[in-house]
């Protein structure tokens, strides 16, 4: 187990002793130790037990806590705690807004044992005028109970991609005179999966003896459709074709519909003529090649038609990493340490944008730390040439839409990076003023994470997309593709809209680790689908076109 998969379990421990009303003190301190745990820079299986239990926070009975689930797994406390809460209880602890206290009152006073049950609740208002709760609350938590239940069964893409290569591997293996190949949403790079689709040349018959190995379940849409449910996270698909219409089974599996008429439309080739390939498809068609991530936008089939598609970014295109923190504030590696890791990686720069000082949740940066910073980079400058570690800061856009900063801290960055992290619940008017003030504030060079948006956790705040980008336009402002797998957001489908109007887009990693790199590759996968090129995205600059683009945004301060 790594620390993530014991801080969880510590945290978990935590939150259902408070539930069940047990000592406080016990409780604060298994969530403690989660918390000291996650923060570690060090492997706790590579560590002595006493060298555990003489970190600050843990001690001997969480240690021993420790070395139990190291060597077998699990904690045997925590799955006490675990068979003595419903079911329904544990779901509950996954709904956002609903702390440990709520639950504890939901479950024992107002006898609520399931999410349906507690949306039934705030539908007959039993909430609203329960002690510790009211209106707004009941409001927040039949909003978080509706978007939790429309999720489920849904995955983010990176969620996903191993078990959908593993499964791919595995089936070629077991089946070596056949051919199987990924289609559908995840082909296409969809953000979020709630199904994964194959074709093949394998009779059903053996697909359907191979499942049979395992508890599963198996339905036939149609004659040439296999779909097995068991304990894969998702539906499995199963798209029979032959070695002659195996391009074509593919192109159709592919989709989406839209894409599909548009295409019928376009060429006046039918779908159902057999191809061996694609390529052979679209070459009987006259068209231009129209890689799979492209086809979400039907609009793509006229393009390629006039031989009008560029080539998209690729994830060996991104030059620097912009946006990323370090222990400074919340990161979990030193500054010294991420720089290094980006050297190695043959990237030319980093941009290290740590929290600013509202954002005291994340150890946001005061003055006389900003200055302590900008010090050790510039030391570290001299170290690293000609790599490069450049100043910037997560600025957080407060309440009026200023920037966390006087002009004179701010003016001491190479760039700000303005992102909303507080009071996110919002009206569209109180969002586009935050954004907007924020957006005309000369210090601003990109706006981060736009929406707020949390994939298959939180809903984004209402925005006015078009009236954001006209915005950025005017104050020469990026937007930024927050590229980690759960954001991605400016949204993939309002990027060709922003590059069309001229605004310069930013896939950047939001990395609080080393690994948070690895990011990027999530916010080309959508970029992609967007069409976007390595020319309109500011971290495909190399070091000298980027410190160009440094010196036009500090010409635009004045």
């Amino acid at each position: 187990m790594d620390n993530y998969a014991i801080a969880d379990n510590f945290a978990l421990l935590g939150k259902l002793m408070d539930i069940h009303g047990e000592n406080s003190f016990k409780a604060k301190s298994y969530a403690a130790a989660a918390f000291t745990i996650e923060k570690l820079p060090a492997q706790l299986i590579e560590m002595p037990l006493d060298k555990i239990a003489s970190i600050r926070g843990i001690g001997e009975s969480i240690a021993k806590n420790i070395a139990e689930q190291l060597q077998t797994g699990s904690m045997a406390l925590l799955q006490e705690y675990i068979q003595k809460t419903p079911e329904g209880i544990l779901t509950m602890m996954s709904i956002k807004g609903i702390g440990p206290k709520k639950i504890a009152t939901i479950w024992k006073e107002l006898e609520i044992e399931t999410i349906g049950e507690l949306l039934y609740a705030c539908n007959e208002n039993r909430l609203a005028n329960y002690k510790g709760f009211g209106a707004k609350s009941q409001q927040n938590i039949k909003e978080a109970i509706e978007f939790f239940m429309g999720s489920q069964g849904s995955y983010l893409y990176q969620q996903l991609e191993s078990f959908t290569t593993e499964m791919t591997q595995l089936l070629s293996k077991a089946f070596p005179d056949f051919l199987f190949q990924v289609t559908a949403d995840y082909r296409r790079q969809l953000e979020i999966i709630t199904s994964i689709s194959w074709i093949t040349t394998a009779p059903k018959e053996l697909l359907t003896k191979y499942f049979s190995t395992v508890e599963c379940t198996f339905s036939e849409p149609e004659n040439d459709h296999l779909v097995v449910e068991s304990t894969a996270p998702v539906p499995l698909h199963f798209h029979i074709a032959t070695a002659e219409n195996f391009g074509t089974v593919l192109f159709k599996t592919t989709g989406p519909t839209n894409f599909l008429e548009a295409f019928e439309k376009e060429t006046s080739l039918s779908i159902t003529t057999p191809f061996a390939s694609e390529q052979d498809l679209f070459q009987a068609a006259h068209l231009t090649f129209i890689p799979a991530f492209r086809r979400d936008d039907a609009s793509i089939v006229l393009k390629a038609k006039n031989k009008n598609i560029k080539a998209c970014i690729e994830t060996s295109d991104i030059k620097g990493i912009i946006h990323s923190h370090s222990n400074w504030s919340d990161g979990a590696e030193t500054l010294e340490a991420m720089a290094i890791a980006a050297k190695a990686r043959g990237l030319e720069y980093l941009v290290i944008s740590d929290h600013s000082q509202s954002a005291f949740y994340a150890n946001g940066l005061r003055e006389d730390r900003i200055k302590a910073q900008h010090q050790q980079i510039d030391e570290l400058n001299k170290k690293l040439a000609p790599f490069r570690i450049y100043k910037s800061i997560e600025s957080d856009i407060l309440n009026d839409g200023s920037l966390d900063y006087d002009d004179e801290v701010l003016a001491s960055f190479d760039l700000v990076i303005a992102s909303i992290h507080s009071n996110l619940k919002m009206t569209e008017e109180k969002a586009m003023m935050r954004l907007m003030n924020a957006i005309e504030n000369p210090f601003t060079s990109i706006l981060g994470h736009m929406t707020g948006r949390l994939l298959l956790s939180r809903g984004s705040y209402p925005v006015n997309h078009e009236l954001i980008i006209d915005a950025c336009v005017a104050n020469d402002v990026v937007i930024e593709l927050n590229a980690h797998p759960r954001r991605l957001d400016i949204d993939w489908r309002w990027i060709d809209k922003a590059v069309d109007k001229g605004v310069l887009i930013s896939i950047n990693p939001d990395a609080h680790s080393i690994e948070g790199y690895d990011d990027c590759k999530y916010g080309v996968l959508v970029a992609q689908k967007a069409g976007l090129t390595k020319y309109q995205n500011l971290s495909s600059y190399d070091r000298s076109e980027f410190e160009s683009f440094l010196m036009d945004q500090h010409q635009k301060r004045g």
